[in-house]
């Protein structure tokens, strides 16, 4: 089973930054998935696909909401999942979810079989 843990989240005015990171864990055994992936949900909507990567090749997919503002990055040594936040909007408020997909597609949250706890990110106006 994997476990995944966010962090980074935060407070930040409309055009700021921030990074999240997700750290990957899978009780000792080798950590091994197809993608990592990024979702977000604000309150009263349904969970939006943010970004991926696939873990091996290192492919990115993005939302339409945050192409060009967002980058997804990955460390496989370290097991870890970045998301570069650039130029926030106060529509980017949310709870940010890391995941973890075991095949395509990775688009869906139902692909993804862990999750992590979420961090919440607000953008002030």
């Amino acid at each position: 089973q994997v476990q995944l843990v966010e962090s980074g989240g935060g407070l930040v005015q409309a055009g700021g930054s921030l990074r999240l990171s997700c750290a990957a864990s899978s009780r000792g055994r080798i950590f091994s998935t197809y993608a990592m992936g990024w979702f977000r949900q604000a309150p009263g909507k349904e969970r939006e696909f943010v970004a991926a990567v696939t873990w091996t090749a290192g492919r990115t997919y993005y939302g339409d909401s945050v192409k060009g503002r967002i980058t997804i990055s990955r460390d496989a040594a370290e097991n870890t999942v970045y998301l570069q936040m650039n130029s926030l909007k106060p529509e980017d408020t949310a709870v940010y979810y890391c995941a973890a997909a075991r095949g395509p597609p990775i688009t869906t949250p139902s692909t993804y079989n862990s999750w992590g706890q979420g961090t919440q990110v607000t953008v002030s106006s």
